[in-house]
C-alpha cells in the first residue's frame, strides 16, 4: 500500500470521527449529560486528525508536492465532510 492509500484511509477514519463527535457525541453530551462520550471521541478524534496531517506532509515530501496540498488537507479536516472531498482529489491521483 503507498502512501496516498494510507493517507485516504488515515482521512476517512478521521472524517468519521469527526461525523461521530458533531452529530452523536456533542447532543449526548449537552441533551443527555453525557460528557465521558465527548471525551473520549474527542481524543480519538484529535489523534486521527494529527495523524492525518503529519501524514498529508508526509505525502508532500515523498511525492515533492507544493505545500498547498497540505494545506487543501488542513483545510479538509477542518470541515465537517471535507475530508471526503478531498478523498475524490487524492482517488483522482492514484488513477
Amino acid at each position: 500500500m503507498n502512501e496516498i492509500q494510507w493517507l485516504r484511509k488515515v482521512g476517512m477514519a478521521e472524517g468519521f470521527s469527526f461525523i461521530i463527535l458533531l452529530f452523536i457525541a456533542m447532543p449526548l453530551k449537552y441533551m443527555y449529560n453525557m460528557p465521558i462520550v465527548v471525551k473520549y471521541t474527542g481524543w480519538a478524534h484529535g489523534m486521527l486528525f494529527v495523524g492525518y496531517i503529519g501524514l498529508a506532509y508526509y505525502v508532500k515530501l515523498v511525492r515533492q508536492q507544493p505545500f498547498i496540498r497540505v494545506i487543501y488537507a488542513f483545510i479538509a479536516a477542518l470541515v465537517p465532510f471535507g475530508t471526503f472531498v478531498y478523498d475524490r482529489e487524492l482517488k483522482k491521483e492514484l488513477t
